[in-house]
C-alpha cells in the first residue's frame, strides 16, 4: 500500500488552471470521488478543494496507474491535456505525501503560512469523503497523525499567534490601497466563513455592511452578528454598481458579476473576488480596483517573513511526526509477519514432535512433554531474531529488509491486520 498526493496550488499553477480544476459544490465532488474510487489501483480517496489548492489524496497499490487515472479525470474536466497537468502538478508519493499532508494541516503549505482556515478545509474534506464511503481507515489514520502534528506545531511554534487567512490578507490589502474605509459602503456576497471574516474586519473599521447570498435566509443569519442590511440575490444588477466595496466569495461555477453589468463611469471603488472558479469576469479599468486571490502577493510575502522563525520550528516538528508515522507504520506491518513466523514454527514443532512419537523414538507417554521441548527450542531459537526484527523498523532501510525477509519466508501475502 501506498500513499499518493496529487497536488495544484498556487505555486505551481495559475488563478486561470486553479479555476478549472476547482470544485464549486459537493455534487461535483462526489463525482469525481465515485469515478475515483472505481479504479482498480485505488483503495481510499479524498479530495482538498479551496481558492489556493485543489489536491487528491489517497491510498493505493500502484502509484503510476494511481497518477495517471487522476491527471486523466482532471483532464476530463478541465479541458487541460494530462501532460501539461502532469508538468505542472506536486506529485508526492508515500513518506513525502505523509510530509506534505502534514504541512498543509500544520498551515505551513498555505499562500498565507499560519491562516486558521485550512484545518477546517481539510477536516471537511475528509469528513465528507469518509461519510460517503470513499475513504477508511488508512487515510484516517494519517489524517488524525496530520491533526497531532498541527496542535503540537501550535503548542511549540507562535505561527498562528495572530490568527490570519486569505480574507484579512484581502482587507489589509484594501485598506493599503483605498485608505481610510470608515464610512464607505460595502456589498459582501455569500455566506460562508470567508464573508464572515470579511464583515468583522470591515466593521472594525467602520465600514456600513449589506450581505447578499442565493439563499436569503443564509445572508440574514450572517448579517444578524454585524447588524448589517440584506438584499435579494436577484438584486444583484440593481445595486452593483452603488457601493464603493465589494468582496464576493461564493461557490459559484460561473461568473455572477458580468462585463456588461459594470457601469466604469461611476467614481473609484475596489472589488475583492475570493472565490475560485471567479465571481468577476476578468477586466481592466481606471474607476475600479480588482483584486483576485492570486492579487494579494506583496502582503503574503511580508507575511512569510514574519514568520520564517515560526515556520522553521513548524518544519522541525513536521520531520518529527513524519518519522513517527512511518515508524508506527511499520511496526504495524512487522507484527503480523512476527505472528505468523510463530504460528508456522509451532505447527512445525507440532509436526515434528509427532512424528519422533509415530517413528518411536519417544514413548507415546511423552508426546505433550516432547511437543512442548520442541516449542521452547524454537521460541528460544526465534526471540532474539524477532526483537531484532523489530528494532529494523527503526532503521532507513527497513522497508527493503522487511520485504527480502517476507519474500524468504515466504510471507508476501501477510497483510497488515
Amino acid at each position: 500500500m501506498h500513499y499518493l498526493v496529487v497536488s495544484f496550488t498556487h505555486k505551481n499553477t495559475t488563478l486561470a488552471i486553479r479555476e478549472k480544476l476547482a470544485f464549486s459544490n459537493d455534487e461535483q465532488k462526489e463525482k469525481c470521488l465515485n469515478k475515483v474510487i472505481k479504479d482498480p489501483s485505488i483503495d481510499e480517496v479524498m479530495i482538498t478543494s479551496t481558492c489556493n489548492r485543489i489536491e487528491v489524496f489517497c491510498s493505493c497499490h500502484d502509484v503510476d496507474a494511481a497518477t495517471m487515472m487522476i491527471l486523466v479525470h482532471f483532464t476530463g474536466r478541465s479541458g487541460i491535456a494530462a501532460d501539461e497537468l502532469e508538468a505542472r502538478a506536486d506529485i508526492y508519493e508515500d513518506q513525502n505525501a505523509i510530509h506534505h499532508m502534514l504541512s498543509v494541516v500544520s498551515s505551513l503549505d498555505s499562500m498565507v503560512v499560519g491562516e486558521t482556515q485550512i484545518s477546517g478545509q481539510i477536516k471537511d474534506a475528509f469528513s465528507f469523503a469518509k461519510k460517503g464511503g470513499y475513504c477508511g481507515a488508512t487515510l484516517a489514520t494519517a489524517i488524525h497523525h496530520a491533526f497531532r502534528c498541527a496542535a503540537e506545531v501550535r503548542n511549540v511554534t507562535d505561527i498562528s499567534s495572530k490568527p490570519v487567512s486569505i480574507a484579512s490578507v484581502a482587507m489589509k490589502q484594501l485598506k493599503r490601497d483605498a485608505g481610510d474605509l470608515e464610512g464607505k459602503r460595502a456589498l459582501l456576497i455569500g455566506a460562508g466563513e470567508m464573508t464572515v471574516l470579511t464583515a468583522r474586519y470591515l466593521m472594525r473599521e467602520g465600514v456600513s455592511i449589506t450581505i447578499m447570498n442565493r439563499t436569503r435566509s443564509k445572508a440574514e443569519e450572517v448579517a444578524k452578528e454585524f447588524d448589517a442590511q440584506v438584499i435579494d440575490f436577484e438584486e444583484l444588477r440593481r445595486v452593483l454598481n452603488e457601493f464603493e466595496l465589494l468582496v464576493t466569495a461564493t461557490g459559484a461555477t460561473t461568473p455572477i458579476i458580468k462585463i456588461e453589468d459594470i457601469d466604469f463611469d461611476l467614481g473609484e471603488r475596489y472589488w475583492v473576488d475570493m472565490a475560485v472558479p471567479r465571481d468577476i469576469e476578468e477586466f481592466t479599468s481606471d474607476s475600479i480596483t480588482l483584486y483576485a486571490v492570486d492579487d494579494l502577493k506583496s502582503i503574503v510575502d511580508e507575511n512569510l517573513v514574519l514568520r520564517e522563525d515560526e515556520a522553521k520550528a513548524s518544519f522541525g516538528v513536521i520531520r518529527k511526526y513524519t518519522k513517527s508515522f512511518y515508524d508506527m507504520q511499520q511496526q504495524q506491518q512487522i507484527e503480523p509477519m512476527i505472528k505468523e513466523v510463530y504460528v508456522r514454527a509451532m505447527k512445525a514443532a507440532k509436526v515434528e514432535s509427532e512424528r519422533a512419537i509415530s517413528n518411536g523414538y519417544l514413548p507415546k507417554e511423552y508426546a505433550d512433554q516432547a511437543q512442548k521441548l520442541a516449542e521452547q527450542t524454537l521460541k528460544r531459537f526465534l526471540h532474539g531474531k524477532m526483537n531484532r526484527l523489530r528494532d529494523v523498523t527503526e532503521e532507513a532501510h527497513s522497508e527493503s529488509l522487511m520485504q527480502a525477509l517476507s519474500h524468504i519466508l515466504g510471507l508476501k501475502n501477510i497483510e497488515k491486520k
